[in-house]
């Protein structure tokens, strides 16, 4: 389970950071949460095919994290792309998607389909469940939560003692069947252990501090928080609806989430250092996004 960030920048895109975008690669597939202008070329760049890409989530609907979607969609169109594109996001997303479908002239080859989403799950497979959830920002904005399911860890040895052998009936019992032994059924509960707790990564899109987050990113093994600038910049921050480091550090604490990653600085950062010393002082782990950054999140049982 990669994190791989594509853009890290607030509204304006300098030398170092591009526009808002993170891909995620895991479960077989890569996830594009927010698509700046400019994403399709940082993908390029660390060869990143789009055309791997089949759910796109927007957190919300000002420039610098959507941007980048019909310079994308007309790219993978040119490729010759024939399996359907999913995108999620707020209330909007439907009629921008159809505003991108009629920009300039090219073929779409694909289907793609726009869901507008409020709170509750976006989607659902055995593998991983994708939430979302409002937050506080200037205009309509949704967080992202993506949940690893894990099974409860088959114990082998009980197996055997109650007669059971390797094979096919293992496969049964660990995907939550009965099989029968010697006339006696053997339920799943009898060879499983509890429980366990998949990874949970949360991705805040912009949003002023809230309790909101709080909630939502409660014991989350990674929060990539919107940190657009430093503290002596609070009064900026809240009415702009953003977050200084020091808000994320505390809602990162509050939370209770094992790591924190700042995210979408503003351009007046040439040096991010600021950001990542404030952060620092209220919660321990803390990493500064970077353009090109692969953060892998571990499972931490």
């Amino acid at each position: 389970m990669e994190l791989i960030f594509l853009g890290t920048s607030s509204a304006l895109p300098t030398n170092k950071r591009n526009h808002s975008a993170i891909a995620l690669k895991a479960f077989g597939e890569v996830m594009l949460f927010d698509c700046g202008e400019g994403t399709q070329r940082q993908m390029v760049r660390l060869k990143l095919s789009p055309m791997k890409i089949n759910q796109i989530f927007i957190t919300h609907l000002h420039g610098d994290h959507f941007l980048g979607l019909p310079g994308l969609i007309q790219s993978m169109a040119f490729r010759g792309r024939k399996d359907p594109l999913h995108i999620y996001g707020p209330e909007g997303i439907i009629k921008t998607v159809e505003n991108i479908k009629n920009l300039g002239y090219y073929s779409l080859s694909f289907n793609i389909n726009a869901h507008e989403i409020r709170k509750g799950i976006v989607t659902e497979t055995e593998e991983y469940i994708i939430k979302s959830c409002p937050m506080q920002h200037s205009i309509p904005n949704l967080a992202y939560s993506v949940e690893e399911k894990r099974s409860p860890k088959f114990q082998k040895d009980k197996a055997m003692e109650l007669g059971l052998k390797p094979g096919p009936d293992f496969g049964k019992l660990q995907r939550g069947i009965s099989v029968e032994v010697n006339g006696k059924m053997i339920k799943p509960g009898e060879v499983l252990g509890e429980e366990r707790k998949g990874r949970k990564i949360i991705y805040s899109g912009d949003t002023s501090p809230c309790a909101e987050m709080i909630k939502f990113a409660y014991q989350a093994d990674v929060l990539i928080h919107e940190s657009t600038f430093d503290s002596a910049q609070e009064d900026k921050a809240l009415k702009t609806g953003h977050s200084t480091s020091t808000h994320a550090a505390r809602i990162a604490k509050e939370a209770e989430v094992f790591e924190l990653i700042l995210f979408h600085m503003s351009t007046r950062y040439r040096d991010s250092d600021i950001l990542k010393k404030e952060a620092k002082e209220i919660f321990q782990k803390v990493t500064v996004a970077e353009d090109y950054m692969v953060f892998e999140v571990k499972k931490h049982d």
